[in-house]
C-alpha cells in the first residue's frame, strides 16, 4: 500500500488507516485480529483508536493483539484523549475538557491500556472553548517533549480554530507544529471543504479522513431499505446513519453506482477511492465491522478515477455554498 507523508512532517502513513470504533462492541476480538492481520498483509501502517471506543476498551484489545500478533513496531497508532465520559480517568478528563491536566491524564491512561510508552500521533478530540486554545496545545507540547507522543494533532476542529491553533504553534520555537487534523469527509459530506481543509492545506497540515463510506450509506446498502445486519438497523447507531439516507443521499449513490458499473468495480471502492485522491487527504479511515468488508475496502488500492469520473462525482455531490464562498455576481 502507498504511504504518504502526514502532513508537513517525516510520519510516513499508509494512505488508508485502518478504523477500530467497532472494536469490543460489533467486532469481537476474533474478527479483530483477522482485520489487523489483513491490514498489515495488505501493507497498511496508520491503525486509528481513541479513548472514547468501548470505553478504553478497544485500546485494550489493539495491545493485545500487538502483544501476540502484530508487532507494535509495524504500527502507527494514532489515539484521542479526553473525549469518554466513562468512569476512571477517562471520566475525569471529559469533565476537564481540553485542558492541559486532563488531557495528559487521558493520555497516560491510553498508554497504559495500549501497553506501549509512546503513540505515534496523539490528537486533542474536539475544541474546548472553555479553555484557552494555548493551554490545549502546551499539552501537545509537553506529550512530545516527554516521548509520550511522536506527533500531535485536533480532530472535530472547524477552520478558523484549525488555523488558530496552527498558528499558534508557529510562532514561537520549541512548539510542536500540529501534524493532523481529522474530521468526517466523504461524497455525502464535504463540508471540510468550505475552511477547514483549505487551512489545512495551508498551515501543511494533513487530513485524516473519518467515514469516507458516508457512515457506510455509499456502500449501496441502503438503496433498497435497510438490511438487519446493518449499522442503519443497530440499536446505537442507526442515528449515525440516519442523516444520510434522504433524496439527496439517494442521488449520489445513484451516481457512484452508475460510475461504478462503468468501471468494473464496486461502489465501495470509488467512493473510498474518490476521498483518498483528494487534496491534502493524507488517509481515509476505514471502520469494517468485519474482516471481509475491509477485505473490500482494501481492494480499492488498484484503482484510480479518471478525470471524467471524479469530475462527475464531484459535480454530483457538490455542497450548496452561498455568501461569502459565492460571487456577489452569482447571488
Amino acid at each position: 500500500m502507498e504511504r504518504r507523508n502526514l502532513g508537513r512532517t517525516g510520519l510516513r502513513v499508509s494512505r488508508l488507516g485502518l478504523g477500530t470504533m467497532t472494536w469490543t462492541r460489533d467486532t469481537d476480538e476474533a474478527e479483530a485480529a483477522e482485520q489487523l492481520k489483513t491490514f498489515v498483509d495488505a501493507g497498511g501502517t496508520l491503525v486509528d483508536t481513541a479513548d472514547l471506543y468501548g470505553d478504553g476498551a478497544a485500546e485494550h484489545l489493539l495491545a493485545r493483539l500487538m502483544d501476540g500478533l502484530v508487532p507494535r513496531s509495524e504500527l502507527v497508532i494514532a489515539t484521542r484523549a479526553g473525549a469518554s465520559t466513562g468512569p476512571g480517568t477517562r471520566g475525569a478528563a471529559a469533565a476537564g475538557g481540553s485542558s492541559r491536566s486532563a488531557l495528559l491524564a487521558a493520555l497516560d491512561a491510553s498508554l497504559r491500556r495500549l501497553g506501549t510508552d509512546h503513540v505515534d500521533l496523539w490528537q486533542v478530540p474536539a475544541f474546548d472553548p472553555a479553555t484557552p486554545t494555548e493551554e490545549t496545545m502546551h499539552a501537545l507540547d509537553l506529550a512530545v517533549a516527554s516521548g509520550r507522543a511522536r506527533y500531535a494533532g485536533v480532530a472535530g476542529y472547524c477552520g478558523w480554530q484549525l488555523a488558530k491553533a496552527a498558528t499558534w504553534q508557529l510562532a514561537a520555537p520549541g512548539r510542536v507544529p500540529l501534524a493532523a487534523t481529522q474530521l468526517e469527509y466523504s461524497l455525502l459530506q464535504r463540508g471540510a471543504e468550505r475552511e477547514a481543509l483549505p487551512a489545512a492545506l495551508d498551515a501543511g497540515i494533513g487530513l485524516l479522513a473519518s467515514s469516507p463510506l458516508g457512515r457506510g450509506v455509499l456502500t449501496g446498502k441502503y438503496r433498497h431499505g435497510i438490511p438487519q445486519d446493518s449499522r442503519g438497523s443497530s440499536p446505537h447507531l442507526a442515528g449515525y446513519v440516519q442523516p444520510y439516507l434522504g433524496e439527496r443521499s439517494r442521488r449520489i449513490v445513484d451516481a457512484l453506482s452508475t460510475a461504478a458499473d462503468g468501471l468494473a468495480s464496486s461502489s465501495l471502492a470509488v467512493a473510498l477511492s474518490w476521498v483518498r485522491d483528494r487534496p491534502g487527504v493524507a488517509a481515509a479511515i476505514v471502520g469494517a465491522r468485519t474482516a471481509t468488508q475491509l477485505h473490500t475496502a482494501l481492494s480499492v488500492e488498484a484503482l484510480t478515477l479518471p478525470d471524467e469520473i471524479r469530475g462527475a462525482l464531484d459535480d454530483i455531490s457538490a455542497p450548496v455554498r452561498r455568501y461569502p464562498d459565492q460571487d456577489w455576481n452569482e447571488l
